[in-house]
Order: C-alpha cells, then structure tokens, then sequence
C-alpha cells in the first residue's frame, strides 16, 4: 500500500526536502535526456544506412508505437511488481539494448524490430515510475511534485536535444549512444540506492487477461473514463496541431516550437505551485479552453511573431491536465492504480500520434492554418463535452480511507 507523509507540502523547499524525491526527480531528468539522445541518433544511423526519412521517422518514434499494444496486454504488470526492482532491472536492460545498437552490429530491420519489442516494457515501466510518484510525495502534494518532473522532463528533453546533436556532430551517433547506455546505467542506480523497497499494489498472476479485465473496469466507470478521454483527447488534437508548426511557419517554425514549450513550463509552475485542490478543479475546463482558443486564429494565417504569442498562451493551458490528472489518482482503486497511469500515458502518445496523422491529413486537403484552426475547434468541444458537467464528489484521501478500514477491521473489546 502507499507510505503517505502525515503532511502535505505546498513548497518547492519542501518537496525537495524529501530525500526518494530528489532521487526521482534526478532519475527521470537524466533518464529523459538519454531518451532524448538515443532517438535522435538511432534516427540519424537508420537515415544514414537507408536515406529513407519515413525509416528514420519509425526510428525516431519506434519506441513509442508499441505503447498501444502494451496498454492492451501487459499493463497488469505495473501494479504486480516491486517497483523498484522492475525500475531498476529495465533500466539496466534499456542500457544493454541501447549499447548493442552503438556497437552496429544489427542490420536495420533489427535495429527497427529491437526497439518495438523495447517499447512494450517501456509502457510497463513507464506505468511505474508515473505511479511511484504518488508513493514518494505527501498525500496532497501529487500536483506539485508532478509539476515539478514535468518542468524538468521539457528542460531535460531540450538538454538532451543539444548534447545529443552536439555529439553527433563532434563524435558519431555511436558516441551518443554510448553516453545515453552510460545515462541508463546511472539512473539505474540512483534508483536503486535513493528510493525504498515498495511491495506490488495487488497479487495475482498478470497475464492479458488481467491486463484486459482491468482495462475493464477503468472503462466501466464513467468518471474514469471521462477522466481517462480527458487526458487523450483535446490534448492530443493540439499536439496534432503543433505538429503543422513547420508545413506553416517554415523557417520560423522554431520559434513556435520554443513559445510550445515555455508556455507549457510556466503553466505547469504557476498552476502546480500557487493553486489548490479546489481552485484546479474549477479551472479545469478554463485551461482547456485557453489551450483551444487561441488556434482558432490561425484560419487568417498571422504572421511569426503573433502565431508564436498566440501559441504560448494556449501552452499554458496544458496546466489543465494537472487537474484531470490529481482527481484521477484520487479515483482510481489503488489495486489498479499502476494499470490506470499506464493506460492514460500509453493513451495520451497514441491519441497524439493519430490526432496529427488526422491533422496533417486535413492540412493536405486544406492548408495546416486551416487544419490548425479545426484542430482548436475539435479540442474545444470535446473539452466541453468532458468537463462541462460535474464531477462526483473527490473520494475519500487515501490514507484516511486506509486508516478507517484498518480501524473498522480491528477487533472489538
């Protein structure tokens, strides 16, 4: 079951005080910028070998296109491990896979097929370490410290963009690699030393039936699923739009991407750090909203400098998520709590990989301010769709829940 601190923490000090914090908070940064390099230059081999930029593109994102696929068999694992052995044993796993392809010796359809199979454990882990989280912060305190990964993991992704490209430059992919096996080795053991043993949340053996049978009952409760459609879609309909940056600004484009990721950064400090419970429940929809909004200007084509504005103020709204994502681990049975953050991470990249498929199709019969702009309109009315009607009560916190069991379950006399 989960340690709960006795106090929530309301502070950037406090939350770092937490020693398994600062442990996964140095974890996932470093692990997020070797992610970072190992796709980029896993690409750049594959484009090399085959000139093919649909090849390099798979190569890229290969490691995310099975996530889908471990959502539908394998999640029941997350919540049937001891998450730090499992964090832990991938970690140095990913690192042998990683130096096996900065040795050269596969060809480029093993290259291609090593990282789908890798990305299947990926979705597990994943499902982990966002579930451990809940684990190491005080009860009360998730929104901050999720905030806090979320800035780092955008910072780290940008770190691990520039060394990554500055090695491939200066060294040769196989370098990259080489450093991004040593960054796994790393996490893996500040994993191993800084966090706690921790039991699995549920027994039972995890097969794809279980995974399927808890699939199930997320989906069968409707706030779950609504939570659950909540962190996919409107999100992922703006992702598809980001995805036009360059068919739309060309050259400029990165300066779009740049206002993306700062808006986002800022939103999730501002909305993370000085609101509460109560306050992001009531601005879920708002931030929603603003994430929508502001793409609908896009039909008359602004110029770089407004579209670049336009675009940091709809990143903020990202912040949104944070509020679907606090009343989601309230409600989600902790037995299944690790298959439910699997299952909405797993489901927010898919639906972002199909929504800009959608988009991009849309811009080719249109043009991307057009496909931009239908983009915002579809997100704003499923947001509406979603949150516009109330939301049950918050269930019970955890520990006081557990606390009133534990006593209703003592004996009498």
């Amino acid at each position: 079951m989960p340690i709960w601190h006795a106090q929530a923490v309301t502070t950037y000090r406090q939350i770092f005080a937490i020693g398994e914090f600062r442990a996964l908070f140095v974890a996932t940064s470093t692990s997020v910028a070797g992610k970072t390099m190992e796709m980029l230059a896993v690409s750049s081999i594959v484009y090399a070998y085959t000139g093919s930029p649909l090849l390099a593109a798979i190569a890229y994102l290969g490691g995310f296109l099975p996530q889908a696929v471990g959502a539908l068999t394998l999640l029941s694992l997350a919540d049937r491990l001891p998450p730090r052995a499992a964090m832990v044993t991938w970690r140095v796993v990913h690192a042998g896979v990683v130096a096996l392809l900065a040795v050269g010796v596969l060809p480029v359809w093993g290259m291609l097929a090593l990282l789908l199979t890798v990305g299947l454990g990926d979705a597990v882990v994943g499902a982990i370490g966002a579930t451990i989280v809940v684990d190491v912060v005080p009860e009360g305190s998730y929104v901050l410290g999720r905030s806090v990964l979320n800035v780092s993991g955008g910072a780290m992704q940008i770190l691990g963009y520039a060394v990554g490209g500055a090695l491939l430059a200066l060294v040769s992919p196989a370098g990259a690699l080489w450093t991004a096996a040593l960054i796994g080795l790393a996490t893996a053991a500040i994993v191993q030393f800084g966090l706690k043993w921790r039991p699995p949340r549920a027994v039972g053996r995890a097969s794809v039936g279980a995974t399927w049978q808890g699939n199930k009952a997320l989906f069968g409760d409707p706030a779950i699923r609504r939570m659950l459609l909540a962190q996919w879609l409107p999100n992922g309909l703006i992702v598809g739009a980001e995805a036009m940056f360059v068919p739309y600004a060309g050259e400029a484009a990165g300066a779009l991407f740049a206002g993306a990721a700062a808006g986002m950064l800022v939103g999730d400090v501002v909305i993370g750090r000085w609101t509460s419970p109560s306050l992001r429940s009531r601005l879920a929809l708002p931030l929603y909203a603003l994430l929508a909004v502001p793409y609908l200007a896009f039909v008359v084509r602004p110029g770089p400098v407004l579209a670049t504005a336009l675009v940091v103020v709809a990143s903020f709204g990202y912040a949104g998520t944070l509020a679907i994502q606090e009343r989601f681990v309230a409600t989600v049975p902790d037995r299944l709590l690790g298959q439910g953050m699997g299952l909405a991470g797993s489901g927010m990249m898919s639906a972002q990989a199909v929504c800009a498929a959608i988009v991009g199709a849309t811009a080719e019969l249109s043009a991307p301010g057009i496909a931009m702009t239908a983009a915002g309109v579809a997100s704003l009315a499923v947001s509406v769709a979603l949150l516009a009607r109330p939301w049950p009560a918050m269930p019970v916190p955890r520990a006081s829940r557990e606390a009133t069991e534990a006593t209703e379950a003592a004996p009498l006399g």
